[in-house]
């Protein structure tokens, strides 16, 4: 374009691609007013209202409006501070989206009522301090008022979710937080924590209240070879990983490895293997950003079924 040239709207319109009636309404607006009139009236257009044009044409297309563009070309606010503010209100939208799409993408795999579906919704748009009460609700009512100190645990069981979560992460949100927002998954952590502050509280006596590894890690750590290898939990061999858990569970709480300390294992070991149980800590790891648990599930049911078989 030439800058001494004055250009018709039709002409400006085919120039800057732009309808002649978007440029007639951002004139009329008073937004690109035309430079001059020709000798029948008619709107003729400078080169510095083609460069408006191209202006407002970006910023409409970001989505930002018309008062605001209006003070940018007026230079009352510096395009700097529109595009920063634009970008905080694009962020915000962004995550508004991510959290219908994660509950749309919930209900959709699950098949959920609409009364889950209402209740995915709310939880998908608590607040960081709303979230932040909800899972100190949980961890109090699974961890709080015993005799040990169980912060380092609490910490362990706590999510983070970050401020600009991944898709995933917000599924997990969702999902973990039906399971916070469960009573009955709370009294079950409960009496998790319960059984494990009494065995710890028996391997302390004589031990310096040195904390020692859990009935599950015990397992964990017998069982997991015997997996690998493919021994079936009715099978001979079975015979001695039950009893060297059994040995190591009764040293752990300072009892007799008898019938009756198998049946307390039993109870919670076959409490601690709650599918549920398994789900937070899996959901869990991806809200932090964690590496993925190893499933205790197989090490836990191969151990339960061989102890049951053996129990009486």
């Amino acid at each position: 374009m030439d800058g001494d040239t004055l250009y018709s709207i039709g002409e400006l319109a085919r120039r800057t691609g732009l309808t002649v009636k978007a440029i007639r309404f951002y004139s009329d607006c008073g937004i690109v007013p035309p430079t001059g009139r020709s000798p029948a009236g008619h709107r003729l257009y400078d080169i510095d209202a083609a460069a408006r044009l191209e202006l407002v044409r970006t910023l409409r297309d970001l989505g930002i409006d018309l008062p605001t563009i209006r003070k940018v070309l007026d230079r009352e606010l510096s395009l700097a501070q529109v595009a920063a503010a634009h970008a905080e209100a694009l962020a915000t939208q962004i995550r508004v989206l991510r959290l219908r799409r994660a509950v749309a993408t919930a209900v959709a795999r699950r098949g959920s009522t609409p009364e889950e579906m209402d209740l995915m919704h709310r939880l998908a748009r608590l607040s960081d301090d709303e979230r932040r009460r909800l899972i100190d609700g949980f961890l109090d009512a699974a961890f709080g008022g015993l005799d040990a100190d169980l912060t380092g645990i609490r910490r362990t069981m706590t999510p983070e979710l970050p401020d600009d979560p991944e898709d995933e992460q917000v599924e997990a949100w969702i999902e973990l937080a039906e399971l916070a927002a469960d009573p009955e998954f709370g009294a079950l952590m409960r009496r998790v924590t319960e059984q494990h502050v009494s065995d710890q509280h028996g391997a302390g006596r004589g031990r310096g209240n040195v904390p020692r590894p859990g009935a599950v890690a015990m397992v964990r750590d017998h069982v997991a070879p015997a997996l690998a290898a493919g021994v079936d939990s009715a099978s001979p061999q079975a015979d001695a990983i039950v009893a060297a858990v059994t040995a190591r569970y009764a040293d752990l709480v300072g009892r007799p490895d008898d019938t009756a300390l198998r049946h307390r294992l039993l109870t919670l070991l076959e409490t601690s293997n709650d599918p549920r149980r398994e789900s937070y800590l899996r959901l869990l790891a991806v809200i932090n950003g964690w590496p993925p648990p190893d499933p205790l599930a197989p090490a836990l049911t191969w151990f339960v079924t061989a102890l049951r078989a053996r129990a009486s």
